[in-house]
């Protein structure tokens, strides 16, 4: 069985992520989305909100399981016996921010990354782009699935309130 890790921060989980995920499942017998809190990150959702989102969001996909990201992803493919890192290209910036990590996690596990182009559809659709049309009560609903679209409605008021 081949196992591939698509992680992220999913702050909050996108119809872009999850056209990648969908079709990294059908190179891989499984896919498990890894949600990671960078310490440098200021998140809209905790980690544990960000997972039941994609869990949810992912639920009718066989083969795709949610996990919280427990440390280094080269360390957690090699723990749980990956075989590649999944990683979603908008374009050239994207390859060129990603370039660096994929090497990186090469020489600390000998994981290779998979790059999956993006939808072209879906090209302009980015988490922080999301939260900004949300907080500006723009229409997110093509942006991201349904269960996404209402908490992010619902924590944009709530902080609005605050």
């Amino acid at each position: 069985m081949t196992i591939a890790v698509c992680p992220g921060s999913f702050d909050p989980i996108t119809l872009g992520h999850m056209d990648v995920i969908r079709r990294a499942r059908g190179l891989f017998d499984e896919v498990v989305v890894a949600v990671g809190a960078n310490p440098a990150k200021r998140y809209l959702f905790s980690a544990e909100e960000r997972c039941a989102l994609a869990s949810e969001a992912l639920a009718d996909i066989p083969g795709v399981r949610v996990e919280l990201l427990p440390g280094l992803i080269a360390e957690y493919c090699r723990d749980i016996g990956a075989f590649a890192i999944i990683r979603g290209l908008r374009g050239a910036a994207d390859y060129d921010e990603e370039q660096a990590m994929a090497l990186m996690n090469r020489h600390l596990t000998g994981i290779e990354t998979v790059f999956i182009m993006g939808d072209t559809n879906l090209g302009h659709v980015a988490s922080s782009l999301v939260k900004d049309v949300a907080s500006h009560g723009g229409d997110i609903s093509g942006l991201v699935p349904k269960n996404v679209a209402e908490a992010l409605v619902k924590r944009v008021r709530q902080n609005g309130e605050n």
